[in-house]
């Protein structure tokens, strides 16, 4: 961004840090509202929709190269009415237009432009553009030029076009029910098959370069490896976490895992860091942790929160939604290092066994090829694999505070710091389910404390209204399933985490207000936005688990629990109805949604639940709990007996100490107040 700005447009009242990035460009903005449609329609004029998200690398090169340009930003001024939308507030607009360049182009991404007409309806469009042209394909600039024109001349075919391709749109957002039955145990293993034969036997994870985490596969696996006693699968989920683990994409200082990796080794991530992945991967190396024993699993969960509760969090609790690939101007600068940087900085036994362990060179192993003049000799951390003794891990562990120390005083990539309500509901349940799993109290002071922030700052408990967007004093006014959805599931875990009643309560008032706005009650399944939502041209109901799960699949899961641990079968039917919509999906193209296959694994068999009587803030209690969640048995229900519990457990009295019960249907083990009996008890 320019030192000193000669423009001022619209986007300068926004709250979006990515609209703001765009403030000072001579394009003549606006946000997604009226006011941009009215224009259109009063001048007739096409719409540049330009969607983005403010830590999106190849975003600050389109803007950079174009949206900086004042021919460029004249151009559009003169022509077209444009609107720049960040994807991570309004996901229910990305989608609709996402779904359409995928259709036409047969890819997608972003930054994602699309040219519509003045009634909102696509007829071109594509993702990053060069500002000249380059290989057979035209420059923004010259695109520019030539669709002005063709507007004027062929306005006709351009509004015939539009209306037919919105019209194959609908026909594929309005698919019928396909089955009246619930897909059964064949689709899981089809599933877990597929993912199988995916599997880079050599560096893991699912697929080839470039690599993203994508949580939701390997957890299906340890599912599917307890339902089919399939050790291989469990083989294979460790060694991604390993590989993971000691890959550039993770942060080896600072923790946290980047978005995801450009190569099939981990090795070179995009910087960028986002909420959303790091709490899908804390879920997955707890289970990983209590699948194995391994310490290692725990340990990067633990710098997975440490990351995020040390910088991704405000003071009074709500989580960030992401940390920028670059700072001052080029990608990764804040994360490597050179092995001259190094010998200053270092002892010459601590350098060795840096150098050693983090794979460092003098030529380095990343060049930022989107910078027209790279650093020299960058190098990012990546374990090598040697093993080092206790006196190397003694100096290892001196030389990383002195790299700690020193990276501190760099510039810092720039933060998102709006609060989501989706993406903190996954952080809320990752950071309490990690505070029973791992017996640690800050966890859950942090996860009671962004429970707090979301129900004062984004909640209206007289409507049941959960706001999406919150920044600086202020919230947005949309409602979308996956913050419904998201952070249901956030507020069962903790519930599950500490069994106080008033948790189990707003479970109950989040999905009712879930049901009340995105429910289809006639076919099943859940819309993306409600019914009030504003200039869509289409409701979605989304069927893809891609980096981030689909609100339906999470919606699912969470009220298929809530409804074992309330016994409501108005939450139960509207999950199973949920998997019968889309149960041609998961039978044809299981691969596509992994999360929810998840949830059919849950819906296939009743849970065990363990009950536990008692006083919630009890000590012993607490150590039963923390005992009920340290063993891997992903389908169990961990409940209190107080509270909005279903009624068979209101029935079990409550003694002088604590006692846990393992309970299938109406049928119970003996209780006990020791957690090694109950770990036993779970175990069998």
């Amino acid at each position: 961004m320019p030192e000193s700005h000669t423009h001022t447009n619209r986007l300068a009242g926004e709250k979006s840090p990515y609209l703001l990035q765009h403030q000072h460009n001579p394009v003549d903005w606006f946000p997604w509202g009226e006011e941009a449609w009215a224009k259109a329609r009063r001048e007739n004029k096409p719409i540049l929709l330009s969607i983005g998200y403010s830590t999106c690398h190849w975003c600050h090169v389109m803007e950079r190269e174009s949206f900086e340009n004042p021919e460029v930003g004249a151009f559009l001024s003169d022509h077209f009415v444009s609107i720049k939308v960040d994807r991570e507030e309004r996901p229910d607009v990305d989608k609709i237009y996402m779904t359409f360049v995928q259709a036409t182009t047969g890819q997608g991404g972003w930054p994602l432009n699309v040219f519509l007409t003045p009634d909102l309806k696509p007829f071109l469009g594509g993702t990053y553009f060069p500002p000249e042209n380059r290989h057979g394909r035209p420059g923004f600039l010259t695109l520019l030029e030539q669709l002005h024109q063709v507007w004027q001349t062929r306005h006709g075919e351009i509004a015939a076009s539009a209306a037919d391709m919105h019209d194959r749109l609908r026909e594929t957002a309005s698919s019928d029910v396909t089955s009246w039955a619930i897909p059964g145990e064949d689709v899981l293993h089809k599933a877990c098959q597929l993912f199988k034969q995916s599997y880079d036997p050599e560096d893991g994870g699912f697929g080839s370069a470039p690599k993203f985490p994508q949580p939701g596969i390997p957890q299906l696996l340890l599912r599917c490896a307890t339902r089919f006693q399939d050790d291989d699968a469990v083989k294979m989920v460790l060694h991604t976490c390993d590989r993971m683990a000691a890959g550039g994409i993770y942060d080896q200082l600072g923790g946290g895992f980047s978005r995801y990796s450009v190569d099939a080794q981990w090795l070179v991530p995009h910087f960028e860091k986002m909420l959303y992945d790091n709490a899908q991967l804390v879920h997955l190396y707890l289970d990983a942790h209590l699948v194995s024993g391994q310490r290692t699993c725990a340990n990067i969960a633990r710098g997975i929160l440490s990351y995020v509760l040390r910088d991704m969090t405000h003071a009074e609790g709500g989580f960030f939604s992401a940390e920028d690939a670059d700072s001052e101007g080029h990608e990764g600068k804040f994360y490597c290092w050179t092995l001259e940087e190094l010998s200053h900085l270092l002892t010459g036994a601590e350098l060795e066994i840096v150098v050693r362990h983090f794979a460092i060179t003098q030529a380095g192993n990343f060049v930022d090829h989107s910078h027209p003049a790279p650093l020299p000799g960058q190098n990012i951390l990546s374990v090598s694999g040697d093993r080092l003794g206790a006196e190397d891990m003694k100096l290892l562990g001196s030389a990383r505070e002195k790299m700690i120390a020193a990276r501190s005083q760099r510039v810092r990539p720039q933060r998102d710091d709006k609060v989501l309500a989706s993406w903190n509901g996954l952080m809320l349940g990752a950071i309490a389910r990690a505070s029973a799993v791992l017996a640690e109290p800050a966890y859950l002071l942090a996860a009671e404390r962004n429970l707090a922030f979301i129900k004062a700052k984004m909640w209206e408990p007289e409507s049941g209204t959960l706001f999406h967007r919150w920044r600086e004093g202020e919230r947005d006014q949309v409602q979308l399933l996956e913050g419904y959805a998201f952070l249901l599931g956030g507020v069962i875990d903790l519930y599950e985490a500490t069994l106080a009643p008033a948790h189990l309560d707003f479970a109950c008032a989040l999905a009712a207000g879930m049901l009340k706005r995105f429910y289809d009650p006639d076919l099943g399944g859940f819309w993306q936005s409600d019914a009030a939502a504003s200039g869509l041209i289409l409701r979605l109901k989304e069927d893809y688990d891609g980096a981030e799960p689909s609100g339906n699949s999470v919606a699912t899961m969470a009220l298929l629990r809530l409804g074992k641990i309330t016994g409501h079968a108005e939450f139960t039917d509207a999950a199973e109805r949920t998997l019968r919509f889309f149960s041609r999906r998961l039978e044809n193209t299981p691969q596509a949604l992994p999360c929810m296959l998840q949830a059919l694994d849950s819906a296939l068999e009743e849970p065990r639940r363990v009950m536990i009587a008692g006083n919630p803030s009890d000590a012993a209690m607490r150590q039963l709990i923390q005992a009920a969640h340290s063993v891997y048995q992903p389908r169990k229900a961990v409940m209190g007996t107080r509270g909005a519990v279903e009624p068979f457990a209101r029935t079990i009295p409550e003694g002088e100490k604590p006692l846990a019960y393992v309970c299938t249907g109406t049928s119970c083990q003996p209780p006990t107040v020791d957690v090694e009996t109950l770990r036993k008890l779970l175990r069998e």
